[in-house]
């Protein structure tokens, strides 16, 4: 059993590894380095709660102490040596019999923006702390992104009294996340909650108080908010010898082991092979980073006492909320080979379902809740459906079995 586990990252993954660990027995020493100075926090509230002032933190309801965690916060990991079995940092070298990199992803950021004043990013506690005031004084804010974060962040923009304008260089929302048929209803509720979404519009230059468009359009902005996606945060394992995917990612495996002995990865930083959809998956939501920890935790205990490995193999999920919808996918769509609708996407409440060989492989339900919750039943079981009974939006989802 190893006697010293040690987790780089502080937010959910790292965290629920560390807790993970403790609930199924190891009683060996478990260090949580974190490179901010804060408790460990949750993020999804940053774009809701905290940012409008209705709560001060999103702190993890975790007793540290009691669970025997040791916390190193504001502590920067610098780099891994596999061979040394040694965690670089700026605070010296931290030696761990297993070590789990669970550093998320960091946002990228707008070229040529990094500077220039009112720009901002929505990723950390500081960040929303320091947009809370930019909503109270109800700016005029220009969002640049309309994916999750940038439609998330507009929501609460224009519930604080903002005017907001969201900027997109591509033809529709949600452009890198769903089919353009799926998303393209989602452009309406842009102009319902009273903002203006501009799609194809590229972003030439941000000065202090405007953005400059491609196409010679100004656009007065007061702060301007950046939500063009995420990469995941492994730069400091350059060197390393731990491989890392096309998209900087760790490469993890079937049990989120890393190419180096001793060293799993888990959450946003990550990818994994999936037996279920048939490719590697690197998914930067919430409930991988909740889910993960379990089998990284489980392995490390199992594999001191000669257990099988345990599989990760997830039917992915995530929820947004925003301009008063809440949104929610499981699955992966990618794969499928049919796509079939629950009611009328002008509406208020309707579900998208993607089928592969009538079996559901996917689903997003707008307002829906009851059809994602049998849904995702459905793709776990990955049970036969009949098309047609599916497509009934009067019926319960799970009365589609075939």
């Amino acid at each position: 059993m190893p006697r010293r586990v040690v987790v780089v990252g502080a937010g959910m993954a790292g965290v629920q590894t560390a807790v993970a660990l403790r609930e199924q027995g190891f009683t060996g020493t478990v260090t949580l380095i974190g490179a901010e100075p804060h408790q460990p926090y949750d993020r999804p509230p940053l774009s809701k709660a905290v940012l409008l002032g209705k709560a001060e933190g999103s702190a993890f309801d975790v007793d540290f102490e009691a669970l025997d965690l040791e916390l190193q916060l504001g502590r920067e990991a610098l780099g891994v040596r596999p061979a040394d079995h040694e965690l670089d940092t700026e605070a010296g070298p931290v030696p761990y019999d297993a070590l789990v990199l669970a550093t998320g992803a960091e946002p990228i950021r707008l070229p040529g923006a990094e500077g220039v004043p009112g720009v901002h990013l929505l990723r950390t506690l500081d960040d929303a702390e320091r947009l809370r005031p930019v909503l109270a004084r109800q700016h005029d804010i220009v969002v640049v992104g309309a994916g999750w974060i940038g439609a998330e962040f507009a929501t609460a923009a224009r519930e604080a009294g903002c005017a907001v304008t969201v900027v997109e260089a591509a033809d529709r929302p949600l452009a890198g996340a769903l089919p353009a048929e799926v998303a393209a209803p989602m452009a309406a509720w842009y102009a319902d909650a009273g903002a203006v979404l501009r799609t194809h519009a590229r972003v030439e230059r941000v000065e202090p108080g405007a953005v400059l468009l491609d196409d010679g359009s100004r656009l007065p902005a007061d702060a301007v908010v950046v939500g063009i996606g995420a990469r995941p945060a492994t730069g400091w394992l350059a060197g390393s010898g731990i491989d890392l995917g096309a998209h900087g990612e760790v490469v993890a495996d079937h049990h989120l082991h890393t190419s180096a002995p001793d060293v799993y990865a888990v959450g946003d930083c990550a990818s994994f092979p999936s037996g279920r959809y048939g490719e590697r998956l690197l998914v930067h939501h919430w409930d991988n980073a909740l889910q993960g920890p379990r089998t990284v935790a489980a392995n490390i205990i199992g594999e001191a006492v000669g257990e099988a490995p345990a599989v990760y193999d997830p039917v992915p999920y995530f929820w947004s909320e925003q301009f008063g919808r809440f949104v929610q996918y499981a699955g992966h769509h990618a794969c499928a080979d049919t796509t079939l609708w629950r009611g009328d996407p002008a509406g208020p409440a309707w579900t998208v379902c993607w089928l592969r060989e009538n079996r559901l492989v996917a689903l997003l339900a707008v307002g829906r809740p009851r059809d994602l919750a049998q849904g995702r039943r459905l793709i776990e079981a990955g049970t036969p459906v009949d098309p047609r009974l599916l497509a009934d939006p009067a019926r319960p989802l799970k009365a589609a079995k075939a």
